[in-house]
């Protein structure tokens, strides 16, 4: 599973950055964006901290 980021709900409030342990998102023009997928260990914790529900785990395939 990798995350996937709605770019048209994505507020670009941070959350997901914040709360990631792997570092895997960056804002970027006011916008999250998954920098580095490799990195994500599948814990949840952005998709729990988004407020808008933008950000999930998707199977890559």
């Amino acid at each position: 599973m990798i995350p996937q980021i709605s770019l048209p709900l994505c507020t670009g409030c941070g959350a997901c950055v914040e709360a990631c342990p792997g570092e895997v998102f960056i804002l970027e023009n006011e916008k999250s964006r998954v920098a580095l997928p490799e990195e994500c260990i599948e814990c949840g914790a952005c998709e729990e901290s988004c407020p808008v529900g933008a950000v999930s785990l998707v199977d890559p395939a």
